[in-house]
């Protein structure tokens, strides 16, 4: 960890994660956490994000990646701690 205080983390959540708003809403519990990275839908049908900043929020994001929006249907969350690099915002790759 460069940043006090601050880690990375990647993240791939597997289920019915792609079509479901998953990646936007990803970005926006992000955003409101103060996090930074980005999200991408992966051609394995899975979602691909990683996610910077205080270690609480990061945490925050992990939980609420194992909810994920309203239509989705997780079915598994993989984390992996990840050496930070100081993205600026917070994107949705495609």
């Amino acid at each position: 960890m460069s940043e006090e205080g601050s880690r990375r983390v990647g993240v791939v959540v597997r289920g019915r994660v792609q079509g479901v708003g998953y990646r936007a809403s990803t970005r926006y519990q992000a955003q409101e956490l103060g996090l930074r990275g980005w999200v991408a839908n992966q051609a394995d049908g899975s979602v691909a994000l990683e996610a910077e900043g205080p270690s609480a929020a990061v945490d925050a994001l992990i939980a609420w990646c194992h909810r994920g929006p309203s239509l989705a249907a997780v079915s598994a969350v993989e984390v992996a701690e990840l050496a930070v690099v100081g993205d600026a915002g917070f994107v949705i790759k495609r």
